[in-house]
């Protein structure tokens, strides 16, 4: 049994849920957790880094959802034995990142624990958002990038490997751009947060609709969580200018697959508990 999607199946009745942000009065709120020794282990990068990914993988969310984050709410629990060098770099992290992106950090809570833990909240302005339940029989499925990089770096650092700094787990690369620019002409998306083959399982409960792919995609890159590129599914008229706009934008664009009435079942074990 997958846990996850069973204790979310418990506020099955909450309107709310089912999206990367949830949608009210005009704005996309949405909240993830970066744990230490869940999602991150110290040793594997600087605390910079850790501060600069915990902002990133939620800044995703509101940007798949085609909604321009404005504001985040920290919430950040503290080893005691950090001194203020490392208090101030990891300050320094969540502030680059949320400049980069033109949010104002508006407050959150500070707590003291045994290991780094971070729960973020982004608010984000949503005029004409994007959900996951748009998608219609017969549209392509598409996701950016190289799949399978953050998988392939997980499983070298478990094994006590380092990577290099470049590495998309350390530093994942968002898609802003190529997003916002393509909105208007996609009728479903998320980001790949949990891996493809996880996130196809979530599009298919969300509208009902299998997959035919186009050519097989090995499991190494259908399983591949951590990536935080955007699966998107559009109607085939808008082909070319979708593909247009990721030539513009220099976005790596591959279209896998057709929605279609059929059952689908997911190939990877689950990510969480």
């Amino acid at each position: 049994m997958n846990k996850e999607d069973y204790f979310i199946g418990c506020f099955s009745d909450n309107t709310f849920i089912g999206d990367d942000a949830a949608i009210l009065n005009n704005m996309c709120i949405s909240q993830d957790a970066f744990f230490e020794n869940v999602h991150f282990k110290k040793e594997w990068t600087s605390l910079y880094n850790i501060a600069r990914k915990a902002m990133l993988v939620n800044i995703s969310d509101a940007i798949v959802m085609n909604g321009k984050p404005k504001y985040a709410l920290l919430t950040v629990a503290i080893p005691k034995t950090y001194t203020r060098r490392e208090l101030r770099e990891l300050a320094r992290g969540f502030q680059d990142t949320a400049d980069d992106y033109g949010i104002t950090i508006i407050g959150g809570d500070t707590i003291a624990n045994v290991k780094l833990d971070i729960s973020i909240t982004i608010l984000a302005e949503c005029s004409r958002p994007v959900l996951r339940s748009g998608m219609k029989e017969g549209d392509l499925l598409a996701y950016t990038g190289r799949l399978g990089e953050s998988r392939r770096d997980l499983d070298r650092l478990m094994r006590g490997f380092a990577v290099s700094p470049s590495s998309r787990f350390i530093h994942p690369v968002l898609r802003e751009t190529f997003f916002f620019k393509a909105a208007k002409y996609i009728r479903s998306a998320m980001d790949i947060s949990d891996g493809l083959f996880h996130d196809l399982e979530k599009l298919h409960r969300a509208n009902r609709l299998g997959f035919e792919l186009f050519q097989p995609i090995p499991k190494r890159i259908g399983c591949s969580g951590e990536e935080f590129e955007v699966l998107l599914a559009f109607d085939p008229r808008h082909e070319a200018k979708i593909r247009s706009i990721a030539k513009m934008t220099r976005t790596p664009l591959t279209i896998f697959a057709r929605a279609a009435r059929k059952p689908y079942r997911n190939l990877c074990k689950p990510q969480h508990f």
